[in-house]
């Protein structure tokens, strides 16, 4: 591994939120900070509505709960429409990444000139007068705890990612009893998205020793935690764990962002319409194993983390890692998802053309190694 990539005199940047409050019962903290806002817009879904009581929320409150679970353009239109009518002072994300993407696009676009379209790419939001709290109920996404957000281009279906220091909460609330009602496939899921995080910046070649930090320690807490907390969804030490891990993982994709892996599921959420961690996790295995070979060292840490063993081929890391996320419950047949070997030729393009995250991959992916990922896994 070249030395330029683990020195410490390359720049990053890392932001996370001002206020972190973390531990069984802490979403009834929210209200005691929120307190100066008058009028609070809570962006939410329908499971997680019944949460918005638990915040301690007080003054005027409004609701928005018609979240789809992959936004797109028209439906992040419709919250700002009605955040702009609302005119809140605070604004609170209440739900998984999706929710909480909405959430940084609504704080700082409501009382803006500025559109959706206007801000794609990063460093193009002119500023942010409105307080933003972000409060997960999954442990996946870790968008509580950076500073993007992706929208679907309804004409291409492609993911519009805003990237920008506005976006960043003023206080994240990591809640584990606000998980437990999360189905086991679901926890599952997302948890290994929550992985796939930390596993795509700890192998990327933007990684840097102070994110691999974080990256390990999120690594970690899923081998040790993942398996208790889909087995007893009220395992709070083992939700406690995951939430842990997946904000671990928001902080990694800041100053260094997935990889492969993310651009080749990308495609599954917008053609398949899959859920983010089910098609994280099904593409998983297969890009780690992809990467084994320029990444041998770091593979074997990751493997030794999920109970896999260390030395290890690239197939051995591939059957490894696919029967790990098989032994949690996942559908790793992208088959019985409703996926055609016809498609496949299509969605590679479509990863393909994901220069930002294709291009941070350790070993360099080319369009038919792409479809050869998707075959495999179909």
């Amino acid at each position: 591994m070249p030395d330029a990539i683990l020195s410490m005199a390359r720049g990053i940047t890392l932001l996370q939120p001002a206020r972190l409050e973390i531990g069984a019962g802490a979403a009834a903290k929210l209200g005691e900070w929120a307190a100066a806002y008058a009028r609070v817009f809570v962006v939410a879904m329908g499971p997680t509505v019944g949460f918005v009581d638990r915040l301690g929320l007080g003054g005027d409150i409004e609701t928005y709960v018609d979240i789809p679970p992959e936004p797109d353009l028209p439906a992040v239109n419709a919250v700002l429409e009605a955040a702009r009518r609302f005119k809140p002072d605070l604004v609170v994300g209440l739900g998984g990444g999706s929710v909480m993407d909405v959430a940084k696009l609504v704080a700082v676009l409501w009382n803006s000139e500025q559109s959706v379209p206007d801000v794609v790419g990063a460093g193009k939001i002119a500023g942010r007068r409105t307080a933003l709290a972000q409060v997960p109920t999954t442990s996946g996404t870790g968008s509580e705890a950076g500073i993007r957000s992706l929208v679907t281009n309804p004409d291409t279906l492609a993911k519009m990612a805003i990237e920008s220091a506005h976006m960043l909460a003023d206080i994240a609330v990591l809640d584990p009893e606000l998980t437990y009602s999360v189905p086991s496939a679901v926890t599952a899921a997302t948890g290994i998205d929550a992985l796939a995080h930390c596993v795509e910046a700890f192998t990327n070649i933007k990684a840097h020793p102070l994110i691999d930090g974080y990256a390990r320690m999120g690594i970690d807490l899923v081998g040790r935690y993942l398996q208790r907390a889909v087995a007893d969804g009220a395992d709070t030490e083992a939700r406690a764990g995951m939430m842990l891990a997946s904000y671990y993982g928001g902080i990694c994709l800041g100053p260094v962002n997935t990889a492969g892996g993310h651009a080749l599921a990308y495609p599954l959420g917008t053609r398949l319409k899959l859920p983010h961690g089910l098609a994280n996790a099904i593409i998983f295995p297969h890009v780690l194993a992809f990467n084994a070979p320029e990444r041998p060292e770091k593979t074997a840490i990751v493997s030794q983390a999920l109970g896999l063993g260390e030395a290890m081929d690239q197939q051995q890391v591939l059957e490894g890692a696919w029967g790990w996320c098989r032994s949690l419950g996942v559908d790793m047949s992208l088959a019985s998802h409703g996926a055609k070997a016809d498609d496949l030729p299509l969605w590679a393009e479509e990863a393909f053309a994901i220069k930002r995250l294709i291009d941070n991959n350790p070993r360099a992916l080319r369009l038919a190694d792409i479809q050869a990922i998707y075959s495999k896994a179909l």
